[in-house]
């Protein structure tokens, strides 16, 4: 026979979990209300047009189609060869965007790692050092490379220098934040023990929080390599040095051919990139071998 306190638990259990259920029912109807606004919102400032954009997609598979190299495969040596006739001077201002990239990415990837261990809460008790370091990192993602890059190139005048500056920069604040958000997801007994045993907050970072960040760390930077490298061509759309600038000027006299072959050297540089990143991260974690 069951209990009267028994039924009356399992009473108030079925109540609860009915008022829990209603509640979440609540919560998804209002959730699904306003993401349905803002869509509608964003369509209408975005001018979302759907018949608009089916009249237009059939120009967007020509503008392929115009960039689309002529080759047959009687003459395709002397097609590509056609295609390809910038290749010394494509290769060498693609060059100097990896070296762009690579600066940018080394410089900010160490302004990062020199803030990053103030700009997060678990580590920096002290609230003022802590606004400073997390609003710096703000600052410097917030604008875009191609804002910092017409900055920069302005104070500088025209080359590759405004290109690093202006990568380095937001590549700065990008890698800052992720790598507070890892060091606030860290074990913090090793620094406990550190602290125990007499050491200051320098020697609490250096034994205790970078040998688990650092594998991290070090995923994020190249990661941020492989997207600087795309960044570097854009900031040479407006004079910063690399690719950017040869690309630009097809872009702007209608040499399509050129457009596609330059892209297409981007394409590969990125992937030959990411494989060569991903098998470096897991060489250094022990993972595989180069």
């Amino acid at each position: 026979m069951e209990r009267p306190e028994a039924s009356a638990v399992f009473a108030r259990f079925e109540q609860e979990a009915r008022r829990q259920k209603k509640s979440k029912r609540k919560q998804q109807i209002v959730f699904g209300i306003v993401f349905i606004l803002a869509l509608m919102g964003s369509a209408h400032v975005g001018e979302v047009d759907i018949p608009e954009f089916w009249e237009g997609l059939p120009a967007f598979f020509n503008y392929f189609r115009e960039t689309a190299p002529d080759l047959s495969l009687a003459t395709f040596p002397s097609d590509v060869a056609d295609w390809y006739w910038g290749f010394g001077k494509w290769m060498k201002g693609l060059w100097d965007t990896l070296l762009i990239a690579f600066l940018a990415t080394l410089f900010g990837f160490s302004i990062a790692f020199l803030i990053c261990f103030t700009a997060s809460r678990n580590l920096n008790s002290n609230y003022f050092t802590y606004f400073i370091s997390r609003r710096i990192l703000e600052i410097a993602r917030s604008v875009p490379e191609l804002v910092y890059a017409l900055i920069f190139v302005f104070s500088f005048g025209l080359g590759p220098f405004p290109g690093v500056l202006a990568v380095a920069v937001h590549t700065t604040g990008a890698l800052g934040k992720l790598f507070s958000e890892v060091n606030e997801n860290t074990e913090l007994k090793a620094a406990e023990g550190v602290t125990a045993s007499g050491g200051n907050w320098s020697q609490v970072i250096r034994y205790a929080v970078v040998p688990q960040v650092l594998p991290n760390f070090l995923s994020y930077g190249l990661l941020r390599f492989e997207i600087n490298v795309r960044a570097a061509s854009v900031v040479g759309f407006v004079g910063a040095g690399g690719i950017g600038q040869e690309l630009m000027f097809a872009i702007r006299q209608f040499l399509y051919k050129d457009v596609s072959a330059i892209v297409l050297m981007l394409v590969l540089t990125v992937i030959l990139i990411d494989i060569a990143c991903e098998k470096l991260r897991h060489f250094v974690i022990g993972q595989g071998s180069i």
